[in-house]
């Protein structure tokens, strides 16, 4: 036996024999559909407000705000989450943040000011925050470092999907029944999920063994360097997709003089390369490492790529687009590569700290996550409003795709140069082992 800290953790046998192995890919489809939920009720306000008798009651400044309150409880939840599901457990954890942010989905149809959609949009975001670190936990407790790109692609694809299902959907329920009893419909979608989750899910044993050890303080996480450089690429890099889910909609109105039917059918290709970007994203590391080439390079050399495509899509993006049809061919380039980006970049945590604390870890992270959100629509809808006045809104939407094109360049800078390579970080590993073990054994 080797002594040392772990460069691979598997609760299950590699082989793929025998029934946990088969359960490995339930588990991680349950964090799919949850995924795929998350988005459907994050986008229904931003697509049913886009046009109609919700568009004249939300401005483009209100949506902002809107937007923000959402990301300012996103950050709270963050802040927090992680250390509860890590704490409670998977099983009990995830289905707590599904029970939150579907009471608060339903509770939209009752709205009827600004305000009250600020209200439970900030509830929703107390929910919707901990559906990641959740997922990681499951992730980091069923697959190895192999296959956990890859696995963490699978899930995180559920958002791209919920946002390709989101338009369609979203637009017949609003057409069809209205924006109230859409609200209905989809929140009670959640508890569906609820229900099959609480009977299906366990944690493996050697896992659940792991993952009762005490909780590795937050103060120490966020002292270590790798978890404050995520923190602050978080800030810069997520706001990118927030601003593609969130105001696409919004954006095809104002510049291309679609509606909502419309909007329904096409708006959601970004998004369908975004799902092909998380499987994609995955893959290619995975081959890299297949190739031979060290597991925390080959996450970086994905990073790295995708990065880039993000940057170079939204930085192009006011010298190409002169119609609707290039403008949703740049957001689906960006999409693509953020997706593929960050199906890899959930995947360090598992790599770095111990298995109590990786949904600590990306519930703290996130909160730069949610910072970034909060900050960053907050601007885009000041931008858009302001500058529309007097330029017109194409020109307006320009400079706020300009503005993300720099920041994606900044988040990757930080996560290619200042977070240090993705090794176990020693000092946590020692904080995490029983007082009588300060070295973990591994066959």
């Amino acid at each position: 036996m080797d002594k040392g800290f772990p460069t691979s953790r598997h609760p299950i046998d590699p082989a793929g024999k025998g029934r946990l192995p088969r359960m490995r890919w339930i588990m991680i489809t349950m964090a799919f559909f949850a995924t795929v939920l998350n988005y459907v009720h994050r986008l229904s306000f931003a697509n049913l407000s886009a046009t109609g008798s919700l568009r004249h009651l939300i401005s483009d400044e209100a949506f902002g705000f809107i937007a923000t309150a959402f990301f300012i409880a996103y950050m709270i939840s963050n802040a927090v989450s992680g250390f509860v599901i890590d704490r409670l457990g998977t099983r009990i954890g995830y289905s707590l943040c599904m029970a939150c942010w579907t009471t608060a989905a339903l509770l939209h149809a009752i709205a009827a000011s600004p305000f009250q959609f600020g209200v439970f949009r900030f509830l929703l975001g107390i929910g919707e925050a901990g559906n990641w670190p959740a997922a990681i936990k499951l992730t980091d407790e069923w697959f190895s470092p192999e296959e956990r790109s890859i696995a963490t692609g699978i899930f995180n694809s559920g958002a791209a999907i919920g946002a390709i299902i989101a338009p369609p959907l979203i637009a017949w329920m609003g057409i069809s029944y209205g924006w109230q009893a859409s609200f209905i419909l989809i929140g009670l979608l959640g508890y569906g999920w609820l229900a099959a989750f609480w009977f299906i899910y366990y944690t493996p044993g050697k896992s659940a063994k792991k993952s009762i050890r005490r909780i590795i303080p937050p103060l120490k996480l966020l002292r270590t360097r790798f978890v404050s450089r995520l923190f602050l690429s978080k800030f810069f890099m997520d706001p990118i997709w927030y601003f593609i889910t969130f105001w696409i909609a919004r954006y095809l109105v104002d510049v291309h003089g679609w509606g909502l039917a419309k909007i329904g059918r096409f708006s959601l290709i970004p998004f369908v390369t975004a799902d092909l970007g998380n499987v994609l994203g995955g893959l290619f590391t995975q081959y890299t490492i297949r190739a031979g080439i060290a597991i925390p390079k080959a996450r970086k050399i994905t990073a790295a790529t995708s990065g880039l495509i993000v940057a170079l899509a939204l930085l192009s993006g006011p010298l190409l687009i002169h119609d609707a049809t290039m403008a949703i061919g740049m957001l689906a380039i960006a999409g693509f590569g953020h997706a593929a980006y960050t199906s890899n970049t959930m995947a360090f945590p598992a790599d770095v700290v111990p298995p109590n604390a990786t949904a600590s870890v990306w519930g703290l992270v996130s909160v730069g996550a949610g910072l970034g959100g909060a900050f960053f629509q907050s601007v885009s809808g000041i931008a858009v409003h302001r500058i529309s006045l007097h330029a017109g809104y194409a020109s307006a939407y320009n400079i706020v795709f300009l503005g993300y094109g720099i920041i994606a360049l900044i988040g990757l800078a930080i996560v290619l140069f200042a977070m240090g390579p993705l090794v176990p970080d020693k000092g946590l590993f020692e904080e995490d082992a029983p007082a009588k073990l300060k070295t973990i054994v591994v066959k």
